[in-house]
């Protein structure tokens, strides 16, 4: 299984427009987004997933925490609303944990 972050994002091959960083986190406009709003945020070492925390630890668990609720707080004061979504098992296609914050598109009628 690949690791798109490493590989690409984390050591610029792929460049990205940053919306929040830390010298321990990214978070970053999906480079192929699925929403009107998709950003992706990922600790800047390696860390398997929400599972396996590897060397970052819960340390840097509670960091990408922050910026993904920073993120989140941001997209729903911009949009009405953001969703927050990681994957694990066959659902993460990358595996390096990765956190997507996403405004979906339209809100119903009368909500905001």
């Amino acid at each position: 299984m690949s690791d798109f972050y490493c590989e690409q994002v984390l050591n610029g091959l792929t460049p990205v427009e940053v919306v929040q960083e830390t010298d321990r986190v990214l978070a970053y406009h999906h480079t192929r987004p699925s929403y009107p709003v998709h950003i992706v945020v990922v600790p800047r070492q390696h860390v398997p997933s929400l599972e396996d925390l590897g060397a970052g630890g819960e340390e840097l668990l509670t960091e990408v925490m922050r910026v993904v609720r920073s993120v989140a707080t941001q997209v729903k004061a911009e949009h009405g609303a953001s969703c927050v979504v990681t994957n694990l098992g066959e659902y993460q296609e990358s595996r390096h944990l990765h956190w997507h914050v996403l405004f979906r598109g339209e809100l119903p009628e009368g909500r905001a």
